[in-house]
C-alpha cells in the first residue's frame, strides 16, 4: 500500500497506516503459525490434497483442520449463527520457559481473512508435549477458492503469568509538563514516535 493517500475530508494527502509503527509492529510481534497445506473451499466444503508419509506418532493428526460442533459454544457470544466452527491443527510443539503462557489469537490487523481465530491462553511451559490446536469461526460463507499453504492462522507470543502491580494516581505537575512537551513534539512533525520512542527491533 502507499505511504500517503488523498483524504477527501482533509483535502490533501495524509499518512496511511503503513507509516504507523504500532500498527506494523503489532503484526510482526511474536510468531505466526502457518496453514500446513492448501485448503480448497467450495460449496461449503473444505478439502485438501496432502500426500503425507506415514506418521511416527499414532495419535498425531494428518489433516490440516478439523471441526467443532455448534453445541460447544451454544449460548455464548461465539454461537456460530450459521458460521462453521473449524479447528486448525498444528504440526509444531511449543515449549516456553517456566512462568510463561502462550497467548494465541487471530493474526493481528488481518480482517481480510475469511475466518476469525479464537483467542486463548495456554500454559505452554508445562503443556508442551503435543501441538496446540487453534479453533476458529469461518465468517465468510461466500468464500470459494484456495486458502494457500502458509496463510497465517494464529499469532502467538509469550506472556509472563506474574500478577501486575498496578498504581493509580493523579497526574503530577511534572507529568503534566511532560505530557504537554511530548504532545507538542508529536504534533510538530511526522515520524516523532518512530525516531524518538520506538524500540529498535532485531532484523527478521
Amino acid at each position: 500500500m502507499p505511504a500517503m493517500a488523498f483524504s477527501d475530508t482533509h483535502g490533501q494527502d495524509v499518512r496511511t497506516v503503513k507509516q504507523c509503527p504500532p500498527f506494523v509492529d503489532a503484526m510482526s510481534h511474536g510468531f505466526m503459525i502457518p496453514l500446513a497445506c492448501d485448503v480448497y473451499v467450495a460449496g461449503g466444503c473444505f478439502t485438501w490434497n496432502w500426500d503425507l508419509p506415514p506418521l511416527s506418532i499414532e495419535t498425531h493428526p494428518r489433516s490440516p483442520l478439523s471441526f467443532h460442533v455448534p453445541a460447544q459454544v451454544e449460548g455464548s457470544p461465539l454461537d456460530p449463527g450459521g458460521h462453521t466452527l473449524i479447528k486448525f491443527n498444528n504440526f509444531w510443539t511449543i515449549a516456553l520457559e517456566e512462568g510463561y503462557s502462550l497467548f494465541a489469537t487471530h493474526p493481528l490487523n488481518r480482517p481480510d481473512l475469511p475466518f476469525r481465530t479464537l483467542t486463548g491462553l495456554v500454559d505452554a511451559d508445562s503443556f508442551k508435549s503435543v501441538g496446540i490446536l487453534f479453533p476458529a469461526s469461518w465468517i465468510d460463507p461466500s468464500f470459494e477458492g484456495v486458502l494457500p499453504a502458509g496463510t497465517p492462522i494464529a499469532q502467538c507470543f509469550p506472556v509472563a503469568r506474574d500478577t501486575l502491580d498496578l498504581v493509580y494516581e493523579p497526574l503530577s505537575e511534572a507529568g503534566i509538563a511532560e505530557y504537554d512537551e511530548v504532545a507538542k513534539t508529536l504534533l510538530s512533525a511526522p515520524g516523532v514516535y518512530r525516531k524518538k520512542f520506538r524500540a529498535k527491533r532485531p532484523a527478521s
